[in-house]
């Protein structure tokens, strides 16, 4: 058996702490960045609703065309998506309804955790154009939404509702749909 040299000894012990260094280095960096306070910040392209509201603890009453009572927390754990139009929802505001619901087409095998709900006069053409396919349509009873609802004609904005009721997200008129699209893949996965 042979002695290992004075310098393959130095050798390894400065290989083990190149390891030690290479998994300690990103924990220290994390604890100096939080330290500094910085901290990380994502890209939403909607606005958060600051500070969040509970629609299940506030009673807000949907009443759905059917008659029967918007559920906000659901047999499953799903986000609600609620699209509130301006007045004289027409051709503008059914390209931006047909965007929204395509953004939950494209959440392919997850579509099932987001619900889809109309609030508000659909528009004019709603049965011919099938939009009654893809969202539920209701009536804000006691007109709480209406704080999120454009004034503008011929618009949309849309709220991202929590399954259990907690309001998270504005997309204010004029949003991008593709913007909501990449929020929802975020949020759902």
């Amino acid at each position: 058996m042979t002695q290992p040299t004075d310098r393959a000894l130095r050798a390894s012990r400065l290989k083990f702490l190149l390891v030690v260094f290479i998994f300690a280095a990103p924990i220290i960096a994390a604890a100096l960045l939080n330290l500094s306070g910085w901290q990380p910040t994502g890209k939403g392209y909607g606005e958060p609703i600051m500070p969040q509201r509970n629609f299940e603890q506030r009673h807000v009453k949907v009443q759905l065309a059917n008659g029967q009572a918007w559920l906000w927390r659901d047999s499953s754990p799903r986000l609600t998506l609620i699209a509130l139009a301006g007045p004289n929802c027409a051709a503008r505001c059914v390209d931006v309804l047909t965007k929204m619901a395509a953004a939950r087409i494209t959440l392919n095998n997850n579509l099932s955790r987001l619900r889809l709900l109309y609030v508000g006069q659909p528009p004019a053409d709603a049965a011919t154009n099938g939009m009654e396919n893809f969202w539920q349509i209701g009536t804000d009873v006691d007109g709480v939404l209406a704080a999120y609802r454009p004034t503008d004609p011929d618009t949309v904005s849309a709220l991202l509702v929590e399954s259990d009721g907690t309001a998270l997200t504005l997309y204010p008129a004029g949003f991008d749909p593709s913007g909501l699209r990449k929020d929802l893949q975020k949020v759902i996965h």
